[in-house]
């Protein structure tokens, strides 16, 4: 006797291959069979007649790091078929952690005062206890290991404090790490040396572990942001994974396809190199990162005292590598306000429209936002359409291209419910199989699920995840791909999205007939191959 049965849906077994008609039996965490079995015995049955039956989606590049902690339900993620994530990425993690406010997961947060780990096993510890939803693989990132060993500092690294970042590079691994991350883009990654990342991107290719990078640059300099991400990991000897690879506002017209070009050179060279996008042609950041390294040196009240400082406020304005060209092209009308707990009523007004209600230039605004944000201000976020559509649909027909949300598994009841972490966060896999496979054809259904199921697991190195098979982890989802619809916007960021009828993972339902309950069956994997 199974324990589930699923009958008479369409398998798209996350292989690529065509769907076929099949029944599965799930007993206990596994599927156990597939075939005709609709005559068998079970305790639960599903009729999937007319739907889809997949494997459960698997989310390469999050920054749940902390938002698992405080509300482990991940409602955001697994209402659209998110059954694992693989958090700690663009180099922030939540461990280590030496309190630092350049860990950017903990400043700010009022639940940071239970922090109480000092190890990247002791946080894998603490994420198991909270109870998350969805499955988790975690990344140590850079920014996290270089603040415990150098705080906010700006001097720059010595050989000492390299060796001793690879020491905690090297227990993290110890403890579980699947990878490390780096943020090239932001503090404190955005002043580290080739030597730095590389010794730390050494590590990763001892001990089995992908690199993943957000590269220092995407628009103006693109070309030198992916060689450098290849050489890192050409001289490493490490598996490299290009974050969110399209190119910004600002980059020529060629970057993208320049890029893939790059990168497929790398490729037949010998660097096992692959990427990923976000399936939406909307970006978003902190918006503290708009500042120059300078500006953040000694943490946020020395950051806040610069913001105070007229001086200080002009030479932040001529900061000549910003992280989105938009600004600098003064472009404010392009740029929303996304999150923001001092001001929430300012939340889906653009920066033009922020400037008039305060009457002054809107690069001040965002300033004095950041000055009212107070300890929060590493929190505060922005959207724009600093990606170009196009862009995107050439890097989801390249097969080497996981699709994946860049954002926080968040929930709309509890203490994360006023929370947005993207426009992406509670619809992207309903945008991808909605907006880009079925009404524009991008990728057949079969492909896309692929790129969110077992194209992202190998990359990770699990092995039985990702797959509908017998002897896999059931996490399996149920949608019906004609319903599939993305409900998000700048004004409803926080809408779930239809057409999703029955979530399992690991066996257990989450989502039942459309509907979440509140079991929380996922696990913390510990990547063994180290």
């Amino acid at each position: 006797m199974f324990d589930t049965l699923i009958t008479g849906g369409d398998i798209v077994d996350g292989t690529g291959a065509a769907a076929f008609r099949a029944d599965v039996g799930i007993t206990g965490d596994r599927v156990v069979a597939i075939g005709r079995l609709e005559g068998a015995a079970a305790k639960h049955r599903i009729n999937a007649s007319g739907q889809t039956v997949s494997p459960g989606f698997v989310d390469l590049h999050t920054h749940s790091d902390f938002t698992l902690l405080l509300d482990g339900r991940a409602d955001s993620q697994i209402c659209q078929g998110v059954t694992t994530e693989a958090i700690g990425q663009c180099g922030i993690s939540c461990a280590l952690s030496n309190g630092s406010t350049g860990n950017t997961l903990l400043a700010g947060q009022d639940a940071a005062t239970r922090v109480s780990w000092n190890s990247f096993g002791e946080y894998l510890d603490r994420l198991q206890d909270a109870r998350p939803a969805v499955n988790v693989a975690a990344f140590v990132g850079h920014g996290a290991i270089h603040s415990a060993v150098k705080g906010d500092s700006l001097v720059p690294s010595t050989d000492a404090d390299i060796a001793a970042m690879v020491r905690l590079a090297e227990r993290a691994f110890d403890d579980g790490a699947f990878g490390f991350s780096t943020g090239l883009e932001y503090w404190p990654g955005n002043g580290a040396p080739f030597e730095e990342i590389a010794a730390l991107t050494s590590v990763a290719a001892k001990r089995g572990g992908l690199y993943a990078t957000h590269v220092r640059n995407r628009d103006v300099y693109y070309d030198l942001g992916f060689t450098e991400a290849v050489a890192t990991a050409r001289h490493a000897g490490a598996r490299l994974q290009i974050s969110h690879i399209q190119p910004k506002f600002g980059a020529p017209p060629e970057a993208m396809q320049h890029s893939l070009e790059l990168l497929y050179r790398a490729e037949r060279e010998g660097v096992d190199v692959a990427f990923d996008v976000i399936p939406h042609d909307w970006s978003h950041t902190s918006v503290v990162a708009v500042l120059p390294p300078w500006a953040r040196e000694g943490g946020v009240a020395k950051t806040l005292d610069r913001l105070r400082d007229p001086a200080m406020r002009e030479r932040m304005k001529n900061n000549p590598k910003p992280i989105w060209r938009l600004v600098t092209a003064r472009r404010w009308d392009e740029i929303v306000l996304l999150r923001c707990v001092a001001n929430p009523a300012m939340v889906g007004l653009s920066l033009t429209e922020i400037g008039k209600l305060r009457s002054v230039d809107p690069y001040d605004a965002v300033f004095d936002l950041l000055i009212e944000e107070g300890k929060n201000m590493n929190q505060m976020v922005w959207t724009s359409r600093s990606f170009n559509d196009k862009d995107v649909c050439m890097c989801m027909r390249e097969s080497k291209c996981s699709i994946m949300s860049d954002t926080l598994a968040l929930s709309r009841r509890g203490p994360l419910k006023e929370t947005i972490g993207s426009l992406s966060g509670y619809g992207w896999t309903a945008r991808l199989l909605g907006h880009y496979v079925r009404d524009r054809a991008v990728l057949t259904l079969p492909e896309a699920v692929r790129r969110i199921s077992s194209q992202p697991a190998q990359r990770l190195g699990l092995v039985d995840r990702g797959l509908l098979r017998a002897g896999a982890f059931a996490d399996v989802v149920v949608f019906d791909p004609a319903a599939v619809q993305d409900h998000t916007s700048v004004l409803t960021p926080l809408n779930h999205p239809s057409g999703f009828s029955h979530v399992m993972v690991n066996g257990c339902h989450v989502v039942r007939e459309g509907v979440r309950n509140d079991e929380c069956p996922g696990r913390v994997l510990r990547n063994a191959g180290n």
